[in-house]
């Protein structure tokens, strides 16, 4: 027997729907909801893992007062008497509070309430900053409006996909799988990547534009020129509906192919099939995610893109339009309820007076912020220099994320007051709070969150708050009665704060503001619970709109679109000292800092260390060889040390490390150290995608892998990564430790008992140690050391922890780092969902499987979220290229 609780992946802006089971034992068991309109019952590979990531392992589960455990009183009490001090002392544009797209729009809300109108400043700023801000400003400036033309099924209804600083393969798989249907199902439909990495999602594409990094501007440019000169604008829509073409068009310099080819670093060939493509087909949409929107340029990359929309008039129609693609899966409800610096709730304008005084009336507020507060890195800066002196970080992590990120470490290491609300305890940002708050995670929360078409969905709760955690809107609310806003801030469930919400939206919306759930304003607890998923707007007394723009009315004043015109920035001259350009950005099977993903061993099993991708003939000038340890430096000295990894799939004179690893799992490998803290102009958005830094071979006199039943309490070495395995842990380490001493660390660093066997060898010459710690038939650990990268077969090593090993004979061959004649060795995992390693699938492709299709059927690899197909694919043409040979 077990209940099911119908809820919304906390992972990615696609928004799915999940239905969570509690067996009587207490067991959590995860899968899609086949009615929800989102995923239709599809989970990636994240979403499938769900259940693996809810222990408490590393919660925070009591608030703590400068490291010692407090009571909630007396930490919600410090709390606010500190931030009232430090408002009455310094104003209050001195405190902060630094939130995230992880918050349910009901946390969200409260917290944006509080800052706004009740301390009176707009420094709440969001992580959403660093994903979403250049779509946002891209938004307003076209459309008047922060507002997401079209739905999901448009992808599915266009004849042409355009896919730009987009790996949906990776990034929103679901998505990724309707689209890959779709086009199965009708041949016919071409997709278009545009990214200078061939990503996994390029799988798909009948064109890949490789476009050089920030080269997107001169190429939608070159579109919107295109489309004006063969006449496949739609006159009577710029006509009727938009302003501002001439001056558009002004900007857009007249270049030759040739030109245009050198300012994109796409052939002349590609750009005019891409063009000819986009000019002749009606039903478009382009897609465009963090390669648009983390640039320096970024919402000039996102109106060159609309521009081109614009003018074709292909807008608010079935299967075509612009989307943004949402990072978070709340950054949207974030933005509704004003949680970005330069906004208020309700979509409405900080900046407007009358926007202004209406919310402050609605609030029954005794201020409201007069101007924009301070975006994410200008809040930091000012962290920094002293302006800030109270912050309250809810739901993320800014030592690993942030650009810069050293420094943000730094600023708050000597800020005067810090509040962070986690449910983790031991993150690099929640290891420097003054006042820990734990919050409620995942199957605890009750709340709303929207998806990147707009649509709200429900989390529910199904697991019991453990200890003395508490949600994110009651802490604000709590903190906001006791600065003295009682009355404002007397929440008895988070029915009430969204029915707020939704009245606000509607509050004298005369149609002219786009957001609007009117319809929802009288929501109680038992509607709240059944409330089924639907997209805004939803004015009382009416259904969901699906789509924007249809009838050409847009939300300036005078009901126009603006066409923004937009130049392509110049392209920066090599810096011989760093030649490189450093992308950064998500893996496969993990999400930001892994507070989550890192709890599930089959999550950490396709990659289980932080890398760096490099084309073979850069790696080649340089001495790389696949497997190295590389050094990546940014031009203020900071340094990574990651995994190499040689990949035509990378362009030359780029690399791309992933942003996951920390302070916890992989000190080396935090990558933000290395991005300065450039922002693009308009949204504030950083620029993590084009980083300027030089690679190098890092020298290591040691290289070691471990597997261990208990996790190293010591770990002294230049780098090393650690990541759950089933049954324990296993860490890559490397550096120039002496070679002496590796049985001592061992039994040191696990606290390994006296009693216990150890089997192992020593090569002096070739420097390899073997060691095993037995306890009884049971593996404990396994060390395996060398001068060079150590070649033992990971994740065999790995299941041996799950093992029993009875036989003398079997446990010479773990010495030796390879399986027993006749034993299995998967190797690498390639299909997360139902752990198939690289060796399996190459088996079987020998066998005589002959496609992805085959493969799934043989071994279900690919069958269930589908983001491994693409390495599925690669793995069986490699197997039959060698069998041809």
């Amino acid at each position: 027997m077990s209940t099911e609780t119908k809820t919304t992946c906390p992972y990615c802006g696609v928004g799915c729907g999940v239905i969570a089971s509690v067996d009587d034992a207490g067991k959590v068991s995860v899968n899609g909801d086949p009615d929800h309109p989102a995923n239709f019952g599809r989970l990636c590979s994240k979403g499938s893992a769900l259940a693996e990531t809810l222990d408490l392992d590393g919660r925070a589960l009591y608030p703590e007062i400068d490291g010692e455990r407090a009571a909630w009183d007396e930490a919600l009490d410090r709390v606010a008497t500190t931030f009232s001090q430090t408002i009455a002392e310094h104003g209050p544009d001195s405190v902060a509070f630094y939130v995230s797209g992880q918050l349910l729009t009901e946390d969200y809300y409260v917290a944006n309430k509080l800052m706004k109108g009740f301390i009176g400043s707009a420094n709440i700023d969001t992580n959403s900053r660093l994903c979403m801000a250049s779509s946002v400003a891209g938004h307003r400036r076209a459309f008047g409006s922060d507002t997401v033309p079209g739905a999901y099924e448009d992808l599915e209804l266009a004849d042409l996909v355009v896919l730009v600083g987009s790996n949906m393969a990776w990034c929103h798989p679901v998505l990724y799988q309707r689209l890959a249907a779709a086009k199965a199902a009708r041949p016919t439909m071409k997709v278009v990547v545009i990214d200078p990495r061939r990503t996994a999602t390029s799988d798909l594409a009948d064109l890949h534009l490789s476009v050089r990094p920030d080269g997107d501007v001169a190429l939608f440019n070159g579109l919107l020129a295109h489309l004006v000169e063969t006449g496949r604008t739609d006159e009577a829509f710029v006509g009727a509906h938009t302003t501002g073409l001439a001056e558009a068009l002004m900007a857009v310099s007249r270049q030759s192919m040739s030109d245009l080819s050198e300012a994109t670093g796409v052939s002349g060939m590609l750009l005019r099939q891409f063009f000819w493509l986009f000019g002749q087909t009606e039903k478009v949409v382009t897609c465009y995610s963090q390669g648009v929107n983390q640039s320096a340029s970024g919402t000039d990359k996102v109106n060159a893109i609309l521009n081109c929309h614009l003018a074709t008039g292909r807008i608010g129609q079935p299967g075509m339009g612009p989307f943004s693609l949402t990072g978070q899966p709340n950054a949207m409800g974030g933005r509704e309820v004003g949680g970005l610096a330069n906004m208020l709730a309700g979509h409405m304008a900080i900046e407007n007076p009358v926007d202004r005084e209406r919310v402050q009336r609605f609030w029954n507020a005794p201020v409201i912020a007069a101007k924009a507060g301070l975006k994410a890195v200008d809040m930091f800066e000012a962290v920094a220099d002293g302006r800030i002196k109270a912050i309250w970080i809810m739901s993320t992590n800014p030592v690993v994320s942030m650009p810069n990120a050293d420094a943000i470490r730094k600023a708050l290491e000597v800020c005067p007051f810090i509040v962070v609300s986690d449910i983790q305890k031991n993150t690099d940002t929640a290891r420097l709070a003054h006042v820990l708050l734990p919050a409620t995670g995942w199957g605890e929360k009750s709340g709303t969150v929207t998806n990147s078409e707009r649509r709200i969905s429900r989390q529910r709760p199904f697991l019991s708050v453990p200890a003395e955690a508490r949600p994110d809107w009651w802490q604000l609310a709590e903190v906001g009665k006791r600065m003295g806003f009682a009355k404002a801030f007397d929440y008895a469930s988070p029915a009430e704060i969204f029915a707020e919400h939704a009245t606000l939206s509607a509050f004298e919306n005369d149609g002219t503001r786009d957001f609007d759930i009117g319809a929802h304003a009288t929501i109680d607890d038992e509607a709240y619970d059944k409330l089924s998923p639907f997209q805004w707007p939803q004015a009382e007394g009416t259904a969901p709109r699906e789509r924007f723009f249809a009838d050409g009315r847009f939300y300036h004043p005078d009901g126009k679109a603006r066409f923004i015109a937009v130049a392509a920035a110049a392209m920066p001259k090599l810096d011989e000292r760093y030649p490189f350009t450093l992308n950064t950005g998500r893996v496969r099977d993990h999400w930001h800092t892994m507070t989550r993903t890192g709890k599930s061993a089959r999550l950490s099993a396709h990659i289980a260390e932080p890398f760096c991708e490099i084309h073979p003939l850069d790696a080649a000038e340089i001495g790389l060889s696949d497997a190295d340890l590389v050094e990546v430096e940014g031009r203020d000295g900071a340094t990574v040390i990651v995994r190499a990894l040689l990949t035509e799939r990378q362009a030359r004179g780029a690399v791309f490390v992933p942003m996951h690893w920390t302070g916890e799992t992989a000190p080396s490998a935090r990558v933000c150290t290395l991005v300065p803290s450039k922002v693009d102009p308009v949204s504030g958005q950083p620029a993590l995608k084009r980083t300027e830094v030089s690679v190098k071979r890092n020298e290591a006199s040691n290289h070691g892998f471990l597997v261990s039943t208990i996790k190293p309490a010591d770990l002294p070495f230049a780098y090393w990564a650690i990541a759950r395995t089933n049954g324990g842990h296993r860490v890559e380490f490397a550096g120039n430790t002496t070679a002496d001493g590796w049985e001592s660390w061992l039994r040191d660093s696990l606290n390994l008992g006296e009693s216990l066997q150890l089997l192992g060898y020593i090569d002096s010459q070739t420097g390899d140690h073997r060691i095993l710690a037995f306890e009884g038939d049971q593996l404990i650990a396994a060390l395996f050391v060398s001068r060079g990268p150590v070649s033992v077969s990971r994740q065999w090593a790995a299941d041996q922890l799950t093992e029993r090993h009875s036989d003398p004979r079997a446990r010479s061959m773990l010495v030796a780092g390879r399986p027993a004649p006749g034993r299995p060795d998967k190797g690498a995992i390639v299909c997360s969902c139902f752990s198939v390693g690289v060796n399996e699938i190459s088996a079987a492709a020998r066998s005589g499987c002959c496609s992805v299709e085959a493969i799934g059927k043989a071994l279900n690899a690919g069958t269930n979220c589908g983001s491994c197909r693409p390495e599925i694919r690669r793995i069986v043409d490699a197997t039959h290229v060698l069998a041809a040979e």
